[in-house]
């Protein structure tokens, strides 16, 4: 009896983690974060990380209780806290509590309602991607360091694998393929045809986990892309295009996250003229938990025998 209620309990906690893709990301993200600060020494204390994560927190939940009251969001809080944390250096509290606030903010102010009153509203930024990118328009005490991963074969195999599971969880391996296949092509070309250099040099500017947390964790982000599958290929490709010039031609740092940032307007545009079904959370959710299946259980199995 004993086994059994222990078994349970097991199926319970393990069919709560699968019912949510974010469960997966969160967890994805924090073992990135744990690392990062363990054994490749991010420049990081913990004193930042409270911050970004208490303003998280905060903001969210004075929107959601005003509005939506959809508590369950504060999960999609606490993966913008976590990517912030791993995408964003800055020496200063405040431009960390500033990315925070202005992360969540954007969700909730730049919207646009989707396909008439039914399907409510939805937003266009990424909220990681839009707090990240206005600290670093309006002030010098914040950047991006591609290079802080190092080019460790493991880690990225790692990062893009946990990114898979995701993304087969949300069904936006289309947007990542469409973006990595587009970028590489583009940096192939003028790599080994144009500059002539050796195939080393061109496998070295995808040696960056800043370049896979970015296509397996931000640009799939469903909520803010186009919602038809087509529209989100084309939105892909042309965010590679624009990545690819930004670093190619105008030595910008971070390019893919400013093409993110100035792509992401056009999103109504794209939902607009390809029609699709507006991603939700709590949809997802109720689908996953009616979809589950108990786990696997050996008093079942017995009786089932016997």
């Amino acid at each position: 009896m004993q086994v059994q209620k222990e078994q349970n309990h097991i199926s319970t906690i393990i069919k709560y983690f699968s019912a949510d893709p974010r469960h997966y990301q969160i967890g994805f993200l924090s073992i990135f974060l744990i690392y990062g600060l363990a054994f490749l020494h991010f420049d990081l204390n913990l004193i930042t990380i409270a911050l970004i994560f208490f303003i998280c927190f905060s903001t969210q939940l004075l929107f959601v209780s005003f509005a939506s009251h959809d508590y369950g969001s504060l999960k999609s809080a606490c993966i913008s806290a976590l990517s912030l944390c791993l995408m964003l250096k800055t020496g200063d509290y405040m431009v960390a509590a500033l990315a925070a606030l202005l992360s969540i903010t954007g969700k909730f102010v730049f919207r646009y309602k989707f396909l008439g009153n039914r399907n409510g509203y939805k937003h266009f930024f990424n909220p990681t991607n839009f707090g990240i990118i206005a600290v670093l328009l309006f002030n010098n005490y914040a950047w991006i360091s591609p290079g802080q991963w190092g080019s460790e074969g493991l880690l990225l195999f790692f990062i893009g694998s946990l990114g898979l599971i995701v993304l087969l969880k949300v069904k936006r391996l289309d947007t990542a393929f469409a973006f990595l296949l587009a970028y590489s092509a583009l940096q192939f070309v003028r790599t080994s045809f144009i500059l002539g250099w050796s195939a080393d040099v061109f496998l070295h500017q995808f040696t960056s986990g800043t370049l896979l947390l970015f296509t397996f964790f931000m640009i799939t982000d469903p909520v803010s892309t186009p919602s038809n599958q087509r529209a989100r290929i084309i939105w892909s490709m042309l965010i590679a295009a624009l990545a690819f010039y930004l670093s190619a031609y105008q030595f910008v740092n971070g390019a893919p996250l400013w093409a993110l940032f100035l792509i992401s307007p056009f999103t109504p545009l794209f939902d607009k003229f390809f029609k699709g079904e507006k991603f939700s959370w709590r949809r997802l959710t109720h689908q996953q938990k009616t979809k589950s299946k108990p786990a696997f259980s050996f008093v079942h199995y017995k009786n089932q025998l016997s």
